[in-house]
């Protein structure tokens, strides 16, 4: 690790960075200038505010997501700051670009509170085609995302969102090889953030036409006191939401008492946390997605070996690994080219069967794509798209 550590080091400062700007438009002569700046971008102006939808396509708004972060929530390296977080959003920049063609801007922000920075992103929204919410702490991060809803572009926070509709595809080939119905599945989350409670709300399907959806049939997500629950006192404002979709029946107890006969083990938590004979507890062949980073819940050949059928980490050393960059390029792309004004959780659910669908050969080594095939975010961004026309979530050409 520590190799990666000083070679990262070592091309961003001979870089001074990752991202850079670049025109489009050729500089040469009087003429040029003449046509990309004054007299003749006046035209394109006044176009625009004739007609206030041709700025997608007279500007770079209809291909551009501004990457938003303050900071407080960077990797697994906690509230490092906004400065210390560029590095992280200029990344995301490249992933957009690479992946989907799309032009990320790192726009990191010294904002503390809930009202400036949607208040900043308001402010800066004109600019952009969507928003990308990144590495921003729970649970100001539910809020933030909730009250951006309504701006008219889309708004997407990648750690809750991305992250479950990846684990989604993952558990969906995961139950084409084991056999298990997604219906019948008893699923626990360890880790009630950001990522924990968007997993819980997708599997259960919560915001989507209960008609076109399939929900699992029982969540119980735990904190680092164990399962969240009716009996539990002094929750926040949103644990008690969650316990309006998860824990059914009302199970307490520390996380064993929860693995005890569940399906799937899915853990956004910390490293070492499980053992062979926690394995051992779950129902027969169970699904371990354990992603903590850099060290997982539980290590796959422990996990292997105490009977789990299927098991994913956040690694690329491992297989099936559950990486961000297999969804959030795809969904920003057939948003921007459905001119959506928000990504809704049917696009969402879209996205994941579309990534599910995107697995060649699947087995329980190769439940989802490499994270480094192109092919997946077109896939990913024409079933984002269609699911916007058929939602009728499209602006005005």
């Amino acid at each position: 690790m520590s190799k990666f550590f000083q070679q990262s080091l070592d091309i961003h400062r001979y870089l001074r960075g990752k991202w850079a700007i670049k025109s489009k438009v050729p500089l040469q002569n009087r003429d040029d200038l003449s046509v990309a700046y004054t007299p003749g971008v006046a035209a394109v102006s006044n176009k625009i505010a004739e007609e206030p939808n041709s700025s997608y396509s007279l500007t770079m708004k209809g291909n551009s997501v501004a990457i938003v972060s303050d900071g407080s929530a960077v990797l697994g390296l906690g509230d490092i700051g906004p400065q210390a977080a560029l590095p992280v959003m200029e990344g995301k920049a490249i992933l957009f670009k690479e992946f989907a063609d799309i032009d990320g801007v790192p726009l990191v922000i010294n904002a503390g509170s809930v009202e400036e920075i949607v208040t900043t992103v308001k402010t800066v929204a004109p600019t952009f085609g969507g928003i990308n919410l990144e590495d921003i702490a729970a649970p100001k991060c539910f809020e933030i995302e909730e009250r951006l809803q309504d701006i008219g572009i889309p708004v997407f926070h990648d750690d809750q969102h991305g992250t479950a509709i990846v684990l989604l595809a993952a558990l969906i080939n995961a139950c084409k090889v084991t056999g298990k119905s997604m219906q019948s599945l008893k699923v626990v989350i360890n880790g009630a953030g950001a990522a924990g409670t968007a997993i819980a709300r997708l599997l259960r399907c919560v915001g989507h036409d209960e008609n076109a959806c399939n929900p699992v049939e029982d969540v119980l997500v735990c904190d680092s006191k164990g399962i969240i629950s009716k009996d539990r006192e002094n929750l926040n404002e949103e644990k008690l939401k969650l316990l309006t979709y998860t824990n059914r029946f009302n199970r307490n107890g520390k996380l064993k008492a929860a693995l005890e006969g569940a399906d799937v083990f899915i853990g956004v938590s910390k490293g070492n946390l499980l053992t062979g004979d926690d394995i051992k507890l779950m129902h027969k062949e169970p699904i371990i997605l354990a992603m903590a980073n850099p060290i997982p819940e539980i290590m796959p050949d422990e996990a292997l070996a105490a009977g789990a059928s299927v098991v994913g980490t956040g690694r690329s050393d491992f297989p099936n690994q559950v990486n961000n960059v297999l969804a959030f390029p795809g969904i920003f792309r057939g948003a921007l080219d459905a001119r959506a004004t928000r990504i809704s959780e049917g696009m969402k659910i879209a996205a994941a069967y579309a990534l599910a669908n995107a697995v060649n050969n699947i087995s329980a080594d190769h439940v989802l794509p490499d994270p480094l095939n192109r092919n997946v975010a077109q896939k990913v961004a024409e079933a984002v798209k269609q699911k916007a026309i058929e939602e009728k979530l499209q602006r005005p050409l």
